[in-house]
């Protein structure tokens, strides 16, 4: 089974730190590294699961040390540094044309799917 896994993504306007409300400039927005760094980190925490789980992230640790603008690509790159019963630990980089942009931790457990959802969907019950 695969340990690593790298994904490439062109920024986009809805990526933008000022799209997201998460600052006002148009560059690459943190919440949108951090959620580059939990699509891969799932995708490569999948192959280790049985049908019918997912994986939750629960943690992530992320340096945003770099600007990125609108039109550049970012590859991002997620290894699997341990895998301990239900959960999952990742190191994260982000690289843009100049280098490094972001890089971090990230931790993800394994849950039921359905059993999952339905626990969320209940506190609209309450």
């Amino acid at each position: 089974m695969e340990k690593k896994i790298i994904l490439k993504q062109k920024v986009t306007e809805d990526m933008l730190a000022i799209r997201m409300g998460s600052g006002s400039l148009r560059v690459l927005a943190t919440p949108a590294i951090c959620a580059l760094f939990e699509k891969a980190s799932a995708k490569l925490a999948q192959q280790y699961l049985s049908e019918g789980q997912t994986t939750v992230g629960c943690s992530i640790n992320v340096d945003h040390s770099a600007p990125t603008p609108l039109g550049m690509t970012v590859t991002v790159t997620a290894e699997l540094t341990g895998h301990e019963g239900r959960s999952f630990s990742f190191e994260l980089m982000a690289e843009d044309d100049s280098g490094v942009c972001a890089s971090g931790t990230h931790t993800r457990v394994a849950v039921g799917s359905e059993r999952f959802q339905q626990k969320a969907d209940a506190k609209l019950s309450k």
